[in-house]
């Protein structure tokens, strides 16, 4: 009797066996071979010590260290020392000194010709290229020889795609205003629409709004227009350019 117990505990052991190891080939057949949970386990979670310890690393990990500025009580205050400073200072394009142009002209000139950037191709002068050609025609136009312009750019050298507001947080307003100051020329004219909010021009605010420079004492004339290369793109803006230098020259 106990022997056919037995044999009968052992078969249905077999059996059980061969059903569970059929149901996992079933499931393996279907692509399944792993065990999956809804919510995730963390093993080996960090104690609350070391948790808060990623996290003030995390936080400063995420946090950029903040991008030097331009102190303007360092800017030069000697047009000479100014130039030099152009080309000279690491802190101006981030430690880059190759491609610098430098302006051109004479302090206290009739007009100070403001653009955002030199030529692609401009060496040691500024507006070597087609700008350059196109603003001596516009010159001419005005009855203005070259003798009689002091040509400034608000970046030291050829930078496509520019962050301006970037700029303006670096402190290239101050750089440009000390600019204009120890140039002092009797007008300006600044041809680009980024330059103006670094003149103290709101940005929502038409360019017809700013129409002089006030800048530590000094309050110098001032004509904005569109930059030299849209010009050259839209020959059709030249005419509000001429319009604006005559309503300008009769203030």
């Amino acid at each position: 009797m106990q022997v056919k117990t037995r044999q009968m505990e052992d078969g249905a052991k077999s059996g059980f066996v061969e059903d569970f190891a059929a149901a996992l080939d079933w499931w393996r057949d279907a692509g399944v071979d792993c065990d999956f949970a809804e919510e995730p386990n963390r093993w080996l979670a960090p104690n609350e010590a070391e948790a808060k310890q990623a996290e003030r690393r995390a936080v400063v990990a995420e946090a950029p260290p903040p991008k030097p500025t331009i102190d303007r009580s360092s800017l030069p205050q000697d047009l000479a020392a100014f130039r030099q400073w152009w080309l000279d200072d690491p802190l101006l394009d981030e430690g880059r000194l190759s491609g610098r142009v430098p302006p051109r002209g004479d302090q206290g000139a009739d007009i100070m010709v403001i653009v955002p950037e030199p030529e692609r191709d401009d060496g040691e002068q500024l507006l070597s290229g087609p700008q350059g050609k196109l603003l001596e025609a516009m010159l001419a136009a005005m009855g203005i020889g070259l003798e009689n312009i002091y040509l400034a750019s608000v970046l030291p050298r050829h930078t496509p795609m520019a962050d301006w507001a970037e700029l303006a947080d670096k402190g290239f307003g101050a750089v440009l205003l000390n600019h204009v100051r120890l140039a002092a020329p009797k007008r300006v004219i600044a041809l680009g629409s980024n330059i103006l909010p670094l003149l103290g021009n709101d940005p929502a605010h038409s360019p017809a709004v700013l129409r002089e420079i006030n800048h530590e004492g000094l309050t110098i004339p001032l004509l904005a227009g569109k930059s030299l290369s849209a010009l050259l793109e839209r020959p059709r803006w030249k005419a509000g350019l001429w319009q604006g230098w005559l309503d300008w020259t009769q203030i």
